[in-house]
């Protein structure tokens, strides 16, 4: 069956987050040379703002990562549940081929 979204994968999914998590950190750099930037007296509340958006950054790489690793983990679980679906179709097959004939 072929997804039909971007979101109908696990994979596909930690691909998007993948790219997300390179858009933040770009973002993260970019934020971080303007606030070195900023060094005007006058630009004291701007230089605030950039901070703040570098924390909420900051704080969204960190949730980010968070997903990365349960995405990880359903992969990992949804690969051990089907390997026990396919060993359980392994053992029923071989058993009903041992059964006698009647």
């Amino acid at each position: 069956m072929e997804p039909e979204t971007p979101f109908d994968s696990i994979e596909s999914a930690q691909q998007f987050v993948d790219l997300l998590c390179e858009a933040i950190e770009e973002a993260r750099r970019e934020i971080d040379e303007e606030i070195a930037r900023t060094t005007a007296p006058g630009d004291e509340r701007r230089k605030q703002a950039l901070q703040l958006v570098a924390y909420n950054l900051a704080k969204l790489a960190m949730h980010m990562g968070t997903s990365r690793r349960i995405l990880n983990d359903l992969r990992t679980l949804r690969r051990l549940l089907l390997n026990e679906r396919e060993l359980e179709r392994a053992t029923m097959t071989a058993a009903a081929g041992d059964e006698p004939d009647a």
